[in-house]
């Protein structure tokens, strides 16, 4: 992760009354090292306890939580119902989802991003952000 990011990360939990303690930070890091994947809190602590078993479940629960709340990280859920995560200043995308082997793509369309503006406009609303999950079945699996 680039030190601009990291800076950026530890200015918006500052503003918030939040220090970026070391903990914090590898929570972080891990989300980011696995920028392909959306990482569940278990999948986190799995990752973590190897290296740095002073990072208890709990803390890692916590820290998602916070990271969730200041808008670093997006939280989704997907069919098995376990929360995941990535971090949110990647690239806005959407996600296509297996039903067999839960398979996550990601994938951009400035069709739907235009799409969003327009029906912004016509109805006069204020959008905020979206999640767009289309449900089937990967090539693998059909």
């Amino acid at each position: 992760m680039e030190t601009t990011e990291m800076d950026q990360i530890r200015s918006r939990l500052e503003d918030h009354g939040y220090r970026l303690t070391p903990q914090r930070m590898r929570i972080v890091e891990a989300v980011l090292a696995e920028e392909d994947k959306h990482l569940s809190a278990d999948d986190i602590y799995t990752i973590l306890r190897e290296n740095h078993p002073e990072i208890g479940i709990a803390t890692v629960y916590r820290t998602l939580e916070i990271l969730r709340e200041l808008g670093i990280v997006n939280q989704l859920t997907f069919e098995e119902g376990v929360s995941r995560y990535e971090y949110s200043a990647r690239e806005h995308h959407h996600h296509l989802v297996c039903l067999k082997c839960g398979k996550v793509i990601e994938f951009s369309n400035d069709e739907l991003e235009r799409l969003e503006q327009k029906l912004a406009r016509k109805y006069d609303f204020q959008i905020v952000g979206h999640h767009l999950k289309l449900y089937g079945y990967c090539s693998l699996c059909q």
